[in-house]
């Protein structure tokens, strides 16, 4: 993703709650990844610093998904510019 893309951070009061969720995406064939919660979002959340990240194009399936499933989750953020595509590149 480009660093200036919009992205979803959804977060979760438990790791388990996180795993379960990412599950319930990859079983949907929903693309989702585990990331870090972005510290901009940390300091006013209970979440247990796990999130995670989808791309806007996908988000109303996860949000039907969530529903379907009743997967429990504290909230979804949008966040812009989070992702550096040069990170951990090292040449």
């Amino acid at each position: 993703m480009p660093s200036s893309q919009l992205s979803y951070y959804i977060l979760f009061s438990n790791y388990l709650q996180g795993l379960a969720l990412h599950d319930i995406l990859d079983g949907e064939d929903i693309p989702n990844r585990i990331a870090p919660v972005p510290r901009c979002v940390h300091g006013g959340e209970l979440s247990c610093g796990m999130s995670l990240m989808i791309e806007p194009r996908w988000i109303e399936r996860v949000k039907d998904s969530i529903a379907r499933h009743n997967a429990e989750h504290l909230n979804i953020v949008s966040l812009e510019g989070q992702n550096n595509p040069h990170r951990d590149q090292y040449c």
